[in-house]
């Protein structure tokens, strides 16, 4: 990857998700790859803490087998989250402020404690707080919704905006709970916990191993998004979204139109 210029692809990232203006792939033309590409997010989302904003968890991706497939990789991939894209529960989005925005339903954790890699499932509930349901609100910057893996990776894996539902104690089971995206109040997707590498669990042992291998460790209180338990919907003016999972209740958002 010699010859990438880190800053100035953040850059490029940073303007187009201030601007709403879709910007062609990068990582063909540049050279990026996988390592490179987080160098990149890690400038990208440090642009947005120079201006105030602070970081409060991750996010997962690509954490169906299906995704996996259809992108060619074989391991799932992490991003970054800022307090400034978090939307409260019931809150508004102006969809003008995003380039072609879609919402997912997942799951969400809020953590006690950090987590060891590889630590046993029977132990999850001691190192997390809280379970509740989510929506991501994914925005990928770049035309057409059309990326390479380095490509999504260094945009932050198309992170913009999220919600989270009421808290809740960590249920027995997760790894197979129904999940519903309902937009006005019709049923747009329909899917299991499942579908997120078998067991939300799983994701968060995964980024904790991923995120480790580039420094980043997870902190106590932090938010993680586990991953999209359907595909992505896209978000219109003046919709009202509801992602459903079973045990855990409800988070909603509005489109502002």
């Amino acid at each position: 990857m010699i010859g990438v210029d880190t800053a100035k692809i953040a850059e490029q990232l940073g303007t187009a998700a201030d601007t709403a203006t879709a910007i062609p792939q990068l990582a063909a033309e540049t050279g990026l790859d996988v390592d490179g590409a987080y160098a990149v997010q890690t400038a990208l989302v440090q642009r947005r803490l120079d201006r105030g904003e602070r970081l409060v968890g991750l996010k997962m991706g690509l954490t169906s087998r299906a995704k996996m497939a259809q992108m060619g990789v074989d391991e799932v991939i992490w991003g970054r989250l800022t307090d400034v894209m978090r939307v409260p529960d019931g809150g508004a989005v102006d969809v003008g402020e995003f380039i072609h925005p879609r919402v997912e339903p997942e799951v969400a954790f809020l953590l006690d404690r950090l987590p060891e890699p590889g630590e046993p499932l029977g132990s999850f509930t001691d190192a997390v707080r809280a379970v509740a349901p989510a929506i991501e609100l994914i925005d990928s910057r770049y035309a057409n919704f059309t990326f390479s893996l380095p490509d999504v990776i260094a945009d932050n894996t198309s992170a913009a905006a999220f919600v989270v539902g009421p808290w809740s104690p960590v249920p027995d089971g997760l790894d197979n709970l129904g999940v519903l995206l309902e937009i006005d109040g019709r049923v747009a997707q329909v899917g299991s916990t499942a579908a997120i590498l078998g067991d939300p669990r799983r994701a968060l042992d995964e980024g904790i191993r991923l995120a480790g291998r580039h420094g980043v460790r997870l902190r106590e209180g932090w938010l993680f998004l586990a991953g999209a338990a359907t595909a992505a919907v896209p978000l219109r003016a003046g919709a009202h979204v509801r992602a459903v999972v079973e045990k855990l209740g409800t988070a909603s958002l509005r489109a502002a139109s």
